[in-house]
């Protein structure tokens, strides 16, 4: 297995960075965070612009038919800039209706490449870590479905124009598109500042996506876990390379800091623990684009399990070398350490990991 970018992909790792390493400086994230916009509107038309929104849409919405792990490289960027947009929400609730949506449901993706909507799921529920069978239940109903329960917390639950719900039918784990303003949402502070709500389903509407067999479910489950762990490679590199130059220009006793031995044990750290990452999310990603689905699983528990808890820790080495600055709100890196952090806990944690990867062997 070869997990070097194609010439088609490097071309897009290129026109995110340079687009992301223009346009989201520290004094747009301020600005933008002062505002108390939902996300930066003008980086999300910059986005459609460039085509990164459509990149991964199907050709019936008229984008590029991109699949896995060309969404893991947008992703990564993302994570890496810190961008304060829907990205990592609506790309992987794309993918997931690329690959199990009817066509007139792929034929609705189009408005999101031109940066007119934004999409999101409920990965979660009260009380049950990712990827759990879910408690809310769907039944047919006049013609239709309608939904009943309650979701976890749904990042830019009230600005999407549909959400994508798992439910039991009865029959199997169905998923289903949903209006958020059929439901009763809650809003729901976050470590990264982004918006966030959780739903109530009562008699809500919702339109089948697949069939109620499990696999459009555990199909959102896995490219959920692809985007996550994509956006925590990118955090992670974006915080090391901050610590990286840190420590090379900030002077102790006539030193630079890269100079000490005890720095530079640490900063390796962070460095091994960003590889075995990468490692982990490139080879996951590339099994599903080969719809290697179950052998996917293993390297996204994985990925999973080192964005976690490895990751984690090497966000708070990048803190500790950064001294009393490293948690200072209006320095850069309590960013990175927010996302991080925010991206853990949607994991479920490292002992929910080690239960997944205990259940897989």
């Amino acid at each position: 297995m070869d997990f070097n970018l194609d010439e088609t992909q490097t071309d897009l790792r290129k026109l995110a960075a340079d687009l992301l390493g223009r346009e989201v400086t520290t004094a747009r994230l301020d600005t933008h965070e002062a505002s108390g916009a939902p996300y930066d509107a003008g980086l999300w038309n910059s986005l459609a612009q460039a085509g990164l929104l459509g990149a991964c849409l199907p050709e019936e919405a008229g984008g590029a038919g991109f699949g896995p792990v060309e969404m893991a490289v947008i992703l990564r960027e993302a994570g890496a800039h810190v961008a304060p947009v829907p990205l990592e929400q609506s790309l992987v609730a794309a993918q997931v209706i690329a690959r199990y949506g009817s066509r007139e449901q792929r034929e609705e993706l189009a408005p999101l490449a031109e940066g007119e909507i934004v999409l999101t799921a409920a990965l979660n529920e009260p009380g049950r870590d990712l990827g759990a069978a879910p408690a809310t239940t769907a039944r047919e109903h006049g013609g239709g479905w309608v939904l009943d329960g309650a979701t976890g917390t749904v990042p830019y639950a009230a600005q999407a124009a549909a959400v994508l719900v798992p439910a039991d039918t009865g029959d199997g784990v169905g998923l289903f598109l949903v209006d958020p303003a059929s439901a009763t949402t809650r809003p729901v502070p976050v470590s990264t500042g982004e918006p966030a709500a959780a739903l109530t389903l009562r008699d809500t509407p919702g339109r089948p996506v697949g069939a109620a067999d499990g696999r459009a479910a555990d199909g959102l489950r896995r490219l959920a876990l692809a985007g996550i762990v994509a956006v925590t490679s990118g955090v992670l590199a974006g915080a090391l390379a901050l610590t990286t130059e840190y420590i090379r220009t900030r002077r102790q006793f006539d030193r630079a800091l890269a100079e000490f031995q005890a720095v530079t044990m640490q900063i390796a750290d962070v460095y091994i623990a960003g590889r075995a990452l990468d490692v982990a999310v490139w080879s996951g990603a590339w099994r599903l684009a080969q719809g290697a689905d179950e052998e996917a699983e293993a390297d996204l528990a994985v990925a999973a399990l080192t964005a976690a808890e490895p990751a984690l820790a090497a966000l708070y080495t990048c803190q500790h070398l950064h001294g009393g600055i490293g948690v200072d709100v209006t320095y850069p890196l309590h960013r990175y350490f927010a996302w991080g952090r925010h991206h853990a806990h949607l994991l479920g944690g490292p002992e929910a990991r080690l239960d997944t990867i205990g259940a897989l062997v």
